[in-house]
């Protein structure tokens, strides 16, 4: 996957997640859309998590493509 296309995902999860904490805020939110506030949460971490890779891998004259999306559970415990 390239740069471009990474960008258009995290754009089009980011927009479905505003829709989501829209319903939250106005009290109208399901269980189910707090469930996929959280899938998207996690999604949007490993794409950002994946553009790293592609930018350190540029940075160090290696080949973007070897990037991998990286499972939730490697994501999710790094450190902010």
């Amino acid at each position: 996957m390239e740069d471009p296309q990474i960008h258009g995902a995290i754009d089009r999860m980011v927009d479905e997640e505003h829709q989501l904490w829209q319903r939250e805020a106005a009290g109208e939110a399901t269980d189910a859309d707090r469930l996929r506030l959280e899938e998207l949460r996690v999604s949007l971490d490993q794409c950002w998590d994946l553009l790293r890779q592609r930018r350190a891998r540029r940075d160090a004259g290696q080949n973007p493509e070897g990037a991998e999306l990286r499972s939730p559970q490697v994501v999710e415990r790094y450190e902010q």
